[in-house]
């Protein structure tokens, strides 16, 4: 199933992973730099496996998944925004959205179990995160 192009073996690319992720890449950014330094366009394709597989098997495992966490992150930078420029209407609004958007994510992932039940979005909650 390898490609012609790919010159990395699924045992170099396993090793690759944890490296970049002792490095503090998240899995996006391994994504995108093995497609983009070792032609890797796909890791499932060349190894068999997820990138997520390779994490878990190597003790790396993310409390709340990674878009999630983007969004989290992304709402904090609003509401500090929003603290020093309270006239920001449009930011207002932007931030409604992107909290809807944390809040419908969350739902689906506390029905698939990738999440505790208990685990709630509130402002003051992302703002310690």
């Amino acid at each position: 199933m390898k490609s012609d192009w790919v010159k990395v073996t699924p045992e170099e690319i396993g090793k690759l992973i944890v490296e970049m992720n002792k490095e503090g890449l998240n899995a996006s950014q391994i994504g995108t730099k093995l497609r983009d330094e070792y032609a890797v366009s796909s890791i499932k394709a060349v190894t068999g496996k997820k990138m997520k597989e390779f994490m878990e098997e190597n003790g790396v495992k993310q409390e709340i998944p990674e878009d999630l966490e983007t969004l989290v992150k992304r709402a904090v930078s609003l509401q500090n925004h929003l603290k020093s420029n309270r006239g920001d209407r449009k930011n207002v609004r932007s931030l409604e959205m992107l909290e809807a958007k944390v809040h419908r994510l969350s739902k689906y992932y506390k029905k698939k179990n990738i999440i505790p039940k208990k685990w709630k979005y509130k402002s003051v909650v992302a703002q310690l995160a």
